[in-house]
């Protein structure tokens, strides 16, 4: 445990002066701070395709600036105290926030699997830094105070740096990742926890003989502490739902409840340290003893988050370049080697013991409990300022604080490989399709995300969900999208960072009242038919050419099974449909060859218009067209979820080749691979036979045969069921040459539709009919992170 001092009066006017100290006082520091910020953003850029986090870029950066000598001679000591100020008071923000992603309370209930693992990893590695450390010499003034501080700095895990990593991997939704990142936390927190303890315990700077000095400071401290927590844990919650209560969301905050808020939060975190307490780590048992929810918290997380990654880190790792001066290194010394491959092993060694041994007794895969190990290992810049002020205090030496920064950059370095890894193994578990209705257990809800333009796409979107939502249990999923155009307008009324730096408000007037007016209908449909049905509203706010990737990534997040677009074109009173909106079939095209899940186009004609579906008693009529092909079996997959409703009445048509025609006998020509298509005559037959066993033999669906000849027949088949059907569901595409449809594409208005699809919704089919065009989306051991199903068990 490193020596610290209470916070210096003048610090955070020292961090206000201390650029313009800094032009004032020679070129070499100039320089320095500007190619500490220009270098760590570069690097970074270049490291970003080896899934590095920051932290990389900013070490290397750092110890390489700290080490030009003419920077390093530029130095004086009133610029040194400065820095050393600034480090202090950004590392005091850092751990407020750290806190404030915590929750204490957890160790008070029964640990869970990702607390026995960080739990059994922290000991395991604890265990062995004790019966180790000691006995190389890594502290200048060595006793026991210090041989327990490094152990359990060596036990410990930065969450942050875990959760960034595992974040960016897109390993988040997999249970490994969930676990890794608990487990993190937990031994972050628990670490954290026993360092604040411990520097009531065992006080820096004080010797044994000053025992009675020792007791009284420590008592007085612990009280300090006491007094501190208990308070933030009572009276704060108080205060920030006040706070709360009078700025709701959507309006911007009042500047005296912001001005009253930084000042509680700076009272709580300097309450103990004017009686010796560490100012670090009171703002750590501050900032975990306040609330972490409501907008208040959010906001201060944000701003504080966003100030760290632009400001403070390349000035801290600046500053810890200039006290890690590899002249001291003693690179020639076997000792000083010796050393570093020790603390490298017992982090590694101690952390995958432990996980592994906890691994056995929870049931997981040896491999995957030594790369949960191996992950855990990783530090963050905590552990960085504790070296750097270790030397600075001459506790240890200026050797051993570069060896532990170096084993934090080794730690830290290896984490994306050993992600990679899952992820590779994962491909080779995950199924052939990432996320498709075929492949729904039946046992979990229906995950649908429906995408809105407008108030115009509601009633079809909300008849959508009524036919959709299948049997209570499990239920089904509805994450209501709206798709709104960032505008410069629109752009004008953003308030960024208000819940954090990577989110926005929309405080636009038509904005805020349409989604209000969305939001309302669909709520009161739910409150009105709740069973089974789970409502979510997000939103999609870009430029026509982001747009769709926002869609994808939300569908990605989200988890859903099939996302429903509305078509681009709108339906006029007469009954036809109008120009359509290109920057909408911009969007839609987009998504059709992107999205990760099935999607759907539905168009419109009149769909919305029918109220109370569910009190019809089997007349509100539907029909599935199925000709073959992995589009067609997801279509007809979706008509499973929709067959048992009780106001529909599904009706199954099934085109089928004339063996007997002379066209069927000069088919062969356009059989590009004749055992593809046998394949997918194959999956057909399989699909088919099923949902016949189990929807039209049991009489919840009708079902009738077409037997065509060529496209022709089936464009006029087609024509057949002009007004017969309110909706019609089929297949985008996705067939192996198929004879019925070869052709129809030569005339085709909108492709994305596919060949079917665009008959249906051509300006000469029903008025009155509506279509939903559904495409199985595939990909081929292309997953950019693990699925949801990948387990470690």
């Amino acid at each position: 445990m490193s020596d610290q001092k209470v916070v210096n009066t003048n610090k955070v006017g020292d961090c206000q002066n201390f650029l313009k100290y800094t032009v004032q006082n020679g070129p070499g520091k100039i320089v320095g701070l500007v190619s500490a910020y220009v270098l760590s953003y570069l690097l970074n850029l270049l490291l970003k395709p080896l899934s590095q986090p920051r932290i990389v870029s900013d070490i290397i950066v750092g110890i390489f600036i700290g080490n030009i000598p003419w920077i390093y001679d530029s130095f004086d000591e009133k610029f040194i105290t400065t820095l050393n100020f600034v480090a202090e008071f950004g590392i005091i923000c850092y751990m407020f926030v750290l806190g404030m992603e915590m929750d204490p309370y957890t160790i008070f209930k029964p640990p869970t699997q990702d607390a026995m693992i960080a739990y059994a990893g922290m000991v395991s590695t604890f265990i062995l830094a004790c019966g180790i450390t000691s006995f190389l010499a890594y502290s200048n003034r060595p006793d026991i105070g210090f041989t327990l501080s490094l152990s359990l700095t060596l036990s410990g895990s930065s969450s942050h740096i875990l959760t960034r990593i595992i974040t960016n991997l897109k390993v988040g939704k997999s249970d490994i990742g969930k676990l890794v990142i608990a487990a993190g936390v937990h031994a972050d927190m628990i670490s954290m926890l026993l360092l604040s303890i411990g520097f009531i315990i065992v006080p820096p700077g004080l010797t044994v003989s000053d025992l009675s000095v020792r007791i009284t400071k420590s008592l007085t401290m612990g009280a300090a502490l006491l007094f501190q927590t208990v308070f933030a844990a009572s009276v704060s919650p108080i205060f920030m739902n006040w706070v709360n209560n009078e700025n709701p969301e959507g309006k911007p905050m009042k500047g005296s409840h912001l001005v009253l808020t930084i000042a509680f939060m700076v009272m709580i975190c300097s309450s103990s340290p004017i009686y010796g307490y560490s100012p670090i780590l009171s703002a750590f048992m501050a900032g975990a003893f306040l609330p972490s929810e409501g907008r208040v918290s959010k906001w201060a997380v944000g701003k504080i988050n966003y100030l760290l990654t632009v400001v403070f880190y390349p000035i801290f790792f600046f500053w810890m370049g200039y006290h890690s001066s590899f002249s001291k290194f003693r690179a020639g010394s076997l000792g000083t080697w010796g050393r570093l491959i020790v603390l490298i092993l017992i982090t590694l060694v101690g952390k995958v013991i432990g996980t592994v041994i906890s691994g056995v007794m929870l049931g997981f895969h040896w491999r995957e409990s030594a790369e949960l190990g191996c992950l855990l290992t990783a530090k963050g810049h905590f552990h960085v300022f504790l070296a750097v002020v270790a030397s600075i205090y001459d506790i240890i030496s200026t050797s051993t604080c570069i060896s532990i920064i170096l084993t934090i950059l080794l730690t830290v370095v290896h984490t994306p490989s050993v992600v990679l890894q899952i992820i590779k193994r994962a491909r080779k578990r995950a199924p052939t399709h990432r996320r498709a209705l075929q492949l729904l257990d039946a046992s979990n809800e229906l995950r649908i995300q429906l995408c809105v333009h407008g108030q115009h796409n509601v009633p079809s979107t909300i008849n959508l969900v009524e036919i959709s939502r299948g049997t209570p249990d499990p239920g089904i999923l509805v994450y209501v999208t709206d798709m709104i155009e960032l505008t410069d307008e629109i752009a004008a009324t953003l308030v960024q960072s208000s819940e954090g730096m990577n989110t926005v408000t929309v405080t636009d007037k038509e904005v805020t009242k349409m989604r209000d007016q969305i939001t309302k209908r669909f709520q009161n449909y739910v409150d009105e038919n709740s069973e089974g049905i789970t409502l979510r509203r997000m939103l999609a706010l870009s430029t026509f050419n982001n747009m769709a990737q926002d869609v994808c990534v939300l569908a990605e997040d989200l988890m859903v099974s099939l996302l429903i677009l509305p078509f681009h074109k709108k339906q006029l009173p007469d009954g036809t449909l109008d120009g359509g909106h290109p920057g909408f079939r911009y969007v839609n095209r987009k998504v059709l060859r992107s999205a990760p899940c099935s999607v759907g186009i539905l168009v419109d004609r009149g769909f919305g218009s029918t109220e109370n579906i569910s009190t019809m008693k089997r007349s509100f009529m539907i029909a599935v067209i199925f000709i073959g092909g992995k589009d067609d079996r997801e279509a007809l997959a979706y008509a499973g979820q929709v067959a048992r409703h009780p106001g529909v009445k599904l009706t199954v048509i099934r085109f089928l080749v004339e063996e007997n025609s002379e066209a069927a006998s000069r088919r062969g020509p356009l059989r590009a691979n004749i055992a593809e298509r046998e394949q997918e005559m194959k999956l057909d037959d399989e699909c088919f036979a099923h949902f016949y066993g189990r929807y039209v033999a049991a009489g919840y669906v009708s079902y009738m045969e077409k037997h065509l000849v060529n496209s022709a027949e089936t464009y006029s088949t087609l024509k057949s069921l002009e007004g017969q059907y309110k909706l019609i569901i089929v297949g985008r595409g996705g067939r192996v040459n198929s004879i019925l449809t070869v052709g129809m594409n030569d005339w085709q208005q909108c492709p994305e539709l596919g060949p079917v699809g665009d008959v249906l919704s051509g300006s000469n089919f029903s008025l009155t009919t509506s279509v939903l065009i559904i495409q199985q989306h595939s990909l081929r051991g292309e997953l950019d992170g693990v699925d949801d199903e990948f387990s470690i068990m």
